[in-house]
């Protein structure tokens, strides 16, 4: 359950705690006063994507935390939280993240840094969010078997059934490839064999290339270093003047000064420091001086070899033709030839994995098959359940007349059933709306308002039981999510429909913490608790602020929801509605 939500710097808020209770929080507020702000800002709490528009002008970073509450039984919060090794004290969640006007963002669960995915993940064990956007996710017919899915609990059924399909289609792939022509296969193997002979006989060493480009360039400039290392020498060692020769004057007159005064002391053992690190360097100096010769021959042979590389470094390494390319030349040659060596081995012995791979992929088909035949029941015998379920809470919701079907179609290919990577059928939600209509697609509802409770029975559905109990009894059996946020799910209905949708969220707030946003008074009186959203103007600034109401100022809101202000007639509908079906206190 969230207890407490705290927003700093997001669009209009400047910095704002709640405390929230169980059961139907209502919020409210006028159009444009920022309530769709608060949903937004626990949207991005709970991993969605964002920009840094989000953040308030003139404020270098947003912040959104919250404060969680979780049921001891809750095993499925327990395990994702071992498995990352986050404590859980008390059995209370602090989750927290927030994002730079950078674009660089963090978040936190319990003070341990997570991926945005993860706290998606997470959140989404928690919390519920659906909002106006959601319709469009139920018209997509593909989404339907997701939410089937879900409902008969085998998403982890039909996802591992996924991995086997796509490794059967990979394997399938590679049969093809081994059935090439003989002519094929023996063009391949001769650019094989050719590649990995040429790459043998190069002696290919790591780090190569870069010491051989070292030494073209100093044999290639010697007559140049040889100008500057003698003039080196000149100014060090070899002149009258040269460092060296005036060091060690230096020092033999600090010798006989130290004699005369000891306070010289400190002075005369690091100057003696460095005339003894002087001599070291000029010893090492000669050496390389001593040493220094052009030889033609030695660079016509680095730069031959480096012609050599540079070649196999064309032919072998993918970032080869691209300047962005990153990864150590010999490695990547020597990587193509192992790879090559290794697809030599398996055309070589491709008839004998060829039967290998033909039993295992036969072994998979049945596999496959009696997978895609358990999913089949499982979701047949769950389409009823849900269309009961989902009819049941339509009619609840001031449909009376409507039929919910969910629709198992298997998948057909030239007349003949197939399977494909989700099974071996497709699904699909009809519904009928009224009496003697036919069921037709959702998409085809022509009412908003209508569509609004069908998410909101499919939404209440996912959370559900066996569909004999009531919606309550249905909800109050259910584990994992204790919140669900409905972002304007009023929206396109209102008279006795607005008051049954609020009656049947009364009904949810029972058993789980429910938020809603909402422009009806019919629904808002219904609620447990009460808030209002406003956007004011100080000091030239606009602000949002959310508050819980007392229940004088609840009674003036719910005034002002039915008729535009706080007048006497007004207040006395409030009044009238709030005794018949809400709540005075706040």
């Amino acid at each position: 359950m969230l207890d407490e939500l705290s927003i700093r710097n997001y669009a209009l808020i400047d910095s704002i705690t709640l405390s929230f209770r169980p059961g139907f929080n209502a919020l409210t507020g006028e159009t444009g006063a920022g309530k769709s702000i608060i949903v937004g800002s626990l949207s991005f709490l709970m991993g969605g994507k964002t920009e840094t528009d989000v953040i308030r002008s003139g404020c270098e970073e947003a912040g959104v935390s919250a404060v969680i509450s979780v049921k001891k039984n809750n095993t499925e919060i327990a395990d994702w939280l071992k498995s990352r090794d986050i404590e859980c004290e008390e059995e209370v969640i602090i989750v927290r993240r927030n994002i730079k006007t950078s674009g660089r963002g963090s978040a936190y669960i319990q003070n341990v840094p997570v991926t945005r995915q993860d706290l998606a993940e997470f959140m989404g064990l928690l919390i519920d969010l659906h909002g106006q956007h959601n319709h469009e996710s139920l018209l997509r017919k593909e989404s339907h078997r997701r939410y089937l899915d879900r409902f008969a609990c085998i998403e982890d059924e039909v996802n591992q059934y996924y991995k086997k399909f796509i490794e059967l289609t990979d394997m399938r792939k590679t049969m093809e490839a081994s059935l090439k022509s003989d002519r094929e296969r023996e063009e391949r193997l001769e650019l094989l064999y050719y590649a990995v002979d040429e790459i043998t006989k190069a002696s290919v060493r790591a780090g190569e290339i870069r010491e051989l480009e070292n030494e073209s360039q100093k044999l290639s400039d010697f007559e140049k270093l040889a100008g500057l290392i003698h003039t080196a020498a000149d100014c060090f060692i070899d002149s009258e003047h040269s460092v060296l020769s005036l060091t060690r004057r230096a020092k033999n007159a600090l010798d006989s000064a130290q004699a005369v005064d000891a306070s010289l002391g400190e002075i005369h053992r690091r100057f003696e420091n460095l005339y003894y690190e002087a001599e070291d360097i000029a010893g090492d100096f000669r050496s390389y001086r001593d040493n220094l010769s052009f030889d033609p021959q030695r660079l016509e042979e680095v730069n031959d070899r480096l012609a050599l590389l540079y070649k196999l470094k064309k032919k072998y390494c993918k970032h080869a033709q691209d300047p962005q390319g990153q990864g150590n030349d010999e490695e990547s040659i020597l990587s193509y030839r192992a790879n090559a060596e290794a697809e030599i081995e398996a055309l070589c012995n491709a008839e004998k994995n060829r039967e290998k791979l033909k039993t295992e992929i036969t072994v998979i088909e049945k596999d496959i098959v009696a997978k895609a035949q358990s999913i089949r029941q499982k979701r047949t015998t769950a389409a009823g359940k849900l269309s009961k379920l989902i009819t049941g809470i339509l009619q609840q919701l001031g449909m009376p007349n409507a039929r919910f079907q969910t629709e198992i179609i298997p998948k057909q290919q030239e007349g003949q059933t197939t399977i494909g990577p989700w099974g071996a059928e497709d699904v699909e939600f009809l519904i009928s709306a009224n009496t003697g209509e036919p069921l037709k697609d959702l998409a085809r509802i022509a009412s908003g308002g209508e569509l609004s409770r069908v998410m909101l029975s499919i939404k209440t559905a996912l959370l559900a039981g066996e569909p004999e109990k009531t919606a309550a009894q249905n909800i109050e059996d259910t584990r994992g999510v204790e919140t669900l946020v409905f972002d304007e799910i009023d929206a396109g209905i209102g008279g006795e429909v607005a008051l049954k949708v609020g009656e049947y969220l009364t009904q949810i707030g029972k058993n789980k913490q429910i938020f809603c946003v909402t422009h009806l008074a019919s629904i808002a009186v219904r609620a447990d608790n009460h808030f209002k959203v406003e956007k004011k103007t100080e000091g030239g600034r606009t602000y949002t602020g959310i508050g819980p109401l007392s229940a004088e100022g609840r009674r003036k809101e719910i005034a002002r929801m039915l008729a535009g202000d706080a007048g006497e007639a007004a207040l006395a509908h409030a009044d009238d509605l709030m005794s018949r079906y809400g709540k005075r206190s706040g």
